[in-house]
């Protein structure tokens, strides 16, 4: 028997982790301290994104260690379909206190993606416990993100993360997304602008027929496929007009823009609305251990309590009690620190800081966002708003840049159509001071320099 042996070289061959990149082993994180993490070899990195802007309270707070040791020494975990625990109910009770008008109750999950597919789910089985089985289309927004899993990339508007996979894709509908730098016409103000493509959705209901839409699905400030776009005034209130008169439940997906890292403790309230659903994640827990939920109007729980009696859908971590232990710990953190008003004071100073260091920078586009949730799009052309080609990669390039001079920025590719633009995210801990700020802005403008000098730019 003649045997082949793979002559090509073995990338990651130190390790048996498949990790995202197989051509490449990440350092290992062996400490965290406040916003800082530190690496084997002992270097810090400045974590101006919170990872994916998750870690809301950095790496070390005492007080949501202590709870989650204080509950592992209770009981870690039980199976929440024998069980409820204290921290469970807590946390839900917590929850829909600090929630937006009409949510009622709280169902948990172990993060952003499980929240997408609990709330597609909920929606369709709302309209089976009202007697409208019919109702079975999905709208969502281009170049908007909603999880990994098949059903939330299906309703995920990047086309480049969708592609490969669209073949095990159910059907979804995408209309514009709220992009006021590309897309507002000169004679548009803001909020005809906003009303403009607000309208899409009536349009799409009335294409697909407006009995058998069931959902609509939005961040209310788009995170990393467009790099912190946020909505103009108006557009949100015409979005809840539409869904009410036809009949379409509003999903609302703050998984990223949620849980205080816009200055409110949710995005929406900043547009005087509430959602049907809203998917939360990320700042629920700042990562201290895995969890998200799903916050559940009214008339959808009663419907389901008077109808079947109860959610067809479930996973094993689900209400895990350690997990909610952190969370509330998190969110206690968040309220009693008083971590929002300086979310407000230092989302200003991160983007004045950009403003004065980068506005006039010959390829910086534009720089947006809300409190500690901010985009820097990049530009070939300042005049035109030509993206980078890219074959030049300059999003990867700009985050290899940062990461080496020590800060954690969110670099993504793909901003105006899932293949063309590069922006920068910047989500950093809710507990950032304002030399923190500065120190950020001057990173990333070093980063900026090293990359357009290597391409012969500078």
């Amino acid at each position: 028997m003649t045997t082949v042996s793979n002559t090509n070289p073995v990338p990651n061959a130190t390790t048996r982790v498949l990790h995202r990149s197989s051509t490449a082993t990440p350092p290992r994180a062996v400490r965290g301290e406040g916003i800082y993490i530190f690496d084997q070899n002992g270097k810090s990195y400045l974590d101006a994104c919170g990872g994916a802007a998750v870690s809301c309270l950095g790496h070390s707070d005492p007080d949501v260690r202590a709870a989650m040791h204080a509950q592992i020494d209770q009981i870690a975990y039980a199976h929440s379909g024998f069980f409820s625990s204290d921290a469970m109910e807590e946390l839900a009770d917590e929850l829909v206190a600090n929630a937006p008008a009409g949510m009622d109750k709280v169902y948990f999950v172990s993060g952003g993606s499980e929240a997408t597919e609990a709330a597609l789910k909920m929606a369709r089985q709302y309209f089976l416990e009202i007697g409208q089985p019919d109702r079975k289309y999905v709208i969502a927004r281009r170049q908007s993100y909603h999880g990994n899993t098949l059903g939330a990339l299906s309703v995920g508007g990047n086309m480049w993360r969708r592609k490969q996979f669209e073949p095990l894709l159910i059907t979804a509908s995408h209309i514009a997304p709220v992009y006021q730098y590309r897309d507002q016409r000169p004679d548009e103000t803001p909020e005809t602008y906003g009303l403009r493509v607000a309208n899409e959705l009536e349009t799409a209901i009335l294409e697909l027929g407006a009995d058998s839409v069931a959902a609509f699905v939005a961040e209310p400030v788009v995170g990393a496929t467009a790099g912190a776009l946020a909505p103009v005034p108006g557009y949100f209130k015409r979005i809840r007009e539409i869904c009410d008169q036809y009949g379409v439940l509003l999903i609302l997906d703050e998984v990223m823009c949620g849980m205080g890292r816009t200055g409110t403790l949710h995005a929406i309230e900043q547009e005087g609305i509430s959602g049907d659903l809203q998917t939360i994640a990320k700042g629920l827990g700042a990562g201290y251990q895995p969890i998200g939920a799903v916050l559940v109007s009214k008339k959808i729980n009663d419907a389901i309590a008077t109808g079947s009696g109860f959610f067809q859908h479930g996973h094993t971590y689900q209400g895990h009690a350690t997990a909610c232990a952190a969370a509330l710990a998190t969110q206690r953190a968040i309220r009693d620190r008083d971590l929002l008003g300086n979310v407000v004071k230092q989302g200003e100073n991160l983007v004045n800081g950009l403003q004065a260091k980068l506005g006039q920078h010959p390829f910086v586009g534009d720089i947006r966002g809300r409190g500690l949730f901010r985009g820097v799009e990049l530009v070939a052309n300042r005049e035109t708003k030509d993206p980078f080609d890219p074959a030049l990669k300059i999003n990867a390039k700009i985050k290899k840049a940062a990461f080496a001079r020590g800060l954690m920025a969110y670099p993504m590719g793909g901003t105006i159509d899932g293949v063309r633009g590069d922006h920068v995210l910047f989500a950093p801990p809710f507990i950032v001071t304002e030399d923190d700020v500065t120190k950020i802005v001057d990173l990333f403008a070093a980063a900026l320099d090293d990359v357009f000098a290597a391409e012969g730019l500078a």
